[in-house]
């Protein structure tokens, strides 16, 4: 390399000021390990060349910083934009919501609308039933008023009740006479012309009626001074011993009377109607008969004609079969069952004849009698 030639025309640069210029370490400068060779000649034009570069160098980041200084307030007027950008979204989002929820309500008022439509006509239907419901009311509680009038007028319910008492009250004088007629005692209360009637046969009667008296002690009872004895099924022969059958059936005729008189005095008709004759009373009975009008009316299902037989069972044993007497007896006491149905009491029994007739007497003969 030759001497260098006399130094250009090229203005030295100035020299760099101390806040403009950096010492950095070889490492962190860009191509220190492979720097670059210039000769001597070409230096002057080199470093007038970085000089150019760095003076341009220094006008950009002027220029950057002063479009840097113009940007910050475009930047912070963006970041607002965008910051009410996102309240508006999320504004319109809780509008969205908003407006969804008044869709539904306005759906349920609609719904709530149509139902209280509904329900206002049902309680027009309703208004309308119970006005009328309340005239036909109004008019029934008129009618009530004109019925407790005539209730408790002269010709009105207490009337009644005075004329029904009188009537038990006749009714139980007659039954009185009656049960005076023909009394039902035991056998330790008879009058004394009444034992005088009676006999050893009728003492030693072991199968004669009964009654419960005072607790478990059993009573005789005995009509008149005769009592009812139980015979035998056997038909009865002609050496047989007819005193006890004719005082039995003298016991039943007095026992008929007195059934067909209470009866008639209650004005209760009879299920088993009685034809008294005394000692040669009879009993009723009216049962249906059934004849076939022709063998094909059961083929070709056409009811069967039916009449009604009239049989009479006798209250007496003499000359009868003891089986259709006791029959007789039997129907007698479900006569006077009967009766004490009508005044509200239960019989004691099927084989209790003069025990029932007693009761019945008894019962009509009390003060409860008239007051019921």
């Amino acid at each position: 390399m030759g001497d260098p030639g006399p130094p250009s025309a090229t203005p030295d640069p100035p020299p760099p000021e101390d806040d403009r210029w950096v010492l950095l370490p070889a490492s962190e400068v860009r191509g220190a390990d492979a720097p670059k060779v210039f000769h001597w000649e070409d230096l002057q034009q080199e470093l007038a060349r970085l000089w150019s570069l760095s003076a341009a160098l220094q006008a950009a980041r002027d220029r950057k910083a002063h479009l840097a200084a113009r940007l910050e307030p475009a930047l912070e007027a963006r970041r607002a934009f965008l910051q009410q950008d996102n309240e508006l979204a999320e504004m319109r989002q809780r509008l969205q919501e908003h407006g969804d929820h008044i869709g539904d309500l306005k759906m349920r008022t609609k719904k709530l609308s149509e139902n209280v439509d509904d329900r206002r006509e049902q309680l027009c239907i309703k208004i309308r039933t119970l006005s009328v419901a309340s005239e036909t009311l109004g008019a029934a509680r008129g009618k009530l008023e004109e019925a407790k009038k005539l209730l408790s007028g002269e010709n009105g319910h207490g009337r009644l009740k005075n004329l029904e008492q009188k009537l038990r009250m006749r009714q139980q004088h007659m039954i009185t006479q009656v049960a005076q007629t023909y009394p039902v005692r035991p056998l330790d209360e008879q009058s004394p012309d009444d034992k005088a009637v009676l006999t050893s046969n009728n003492i030693k009667t072991s199968n004669a009626e009964s009654m419960l008296s005072n607790g478990s002690q059993n009573r005789s009872l005995a009509i008149l001074g005769l009592q009812l004895s139980k015979l035998s099924v056997k038909k009865i022969g002609y050496f047989s011993d007819k005193t006890e059958f004719q005082k039995s059936a003298t016991v039943l005729g007095y026992a008929a009377h007195a059934v067909s008189l209470i009866a008639s005095y209650l004005n209760v008709p009879l299920r088993y109607a009685l034809r008294f004759g005394g000692s040669r009373s009879y009993v009723l009975d009216h049962a249906s008969s059934v004849e076939p009008s022709s063998i094909t009316s059961v083929v070709s299902s056409v009811p069967l004609s039916t009449s009604m037989r009239t049989t009479e069972f006798p209250l007496f044993f003499d000359g009868q079969e003891s089986t259709r007497s006791a029959y007789a007896i039997f129907l007698l006491n479900k006569d006077i069952e009967q009766l004490l149905n009508y005044v509200g009491a239960e019989s004691l029994g099927p084989r209790h004849v003069l025990a029932n007739l007693k009761q019945l007497t008894t019962i009509i003969q009390s003060q409860q009698y008239i007051s019921s």
